[in-house]
């Protein structure tokens, strides 16, 4: 397991090491690398889960891995796939909902300290 060093991962995180926790509603997600201003997660969704439209002070982009999302953010939709990405701006609404099962990484400034403390709330 990756140790954390005074709110940092390690400086090399290897992906097998890491845990993933279940957020519950068909998504997974690892904590992979972290420090202070800077945090990059992993999460998978089965299709038809949903990332719930919430916001928070940290910007945020979401990279899609694989599958197919409809993302919302600001109001605005649009459906996203292996390749494409999002930027979502602080203190913005955004959602995430799964048409075809696949994964994304989100990589947000600063790192959530919500996660590292709790381990429970969604990107």
């Amino acid at each position: 397991m990756t140790a954390i060093l005074q709110n940092r991962s390690e400086t090399f995180v290897q992906g097998a090491d890491v845990p993933i926790e279940t957020l519950g509603e068909g998504i997974t997600r690892q904590i992979l690398t972290y420090g202070p201003d800077l945090m990059l997660c992993r999460l998978w969704f089965e299709s038809g889960s949903v990332g719930d439209v919430h916001q928070h002070p940290h910007s945020q982009i979401s990279y899609i891995e694989s599958g197919r999302f409809r993302a919302m953010m600001g109001g605005k939709e649009r459906e996203l796939v292996a390749g494409d990405s999002v930027a979502i701006t602080p203190d913005t609404d955004h959602g995430i909902s799964c048409i075809e099962a696949g994964s994304l990484l989100d990589i947000f400034n600063p790192a959530r300290e919500d996660f590292l403390a709790t381990g429970e709330e969604k990107s």
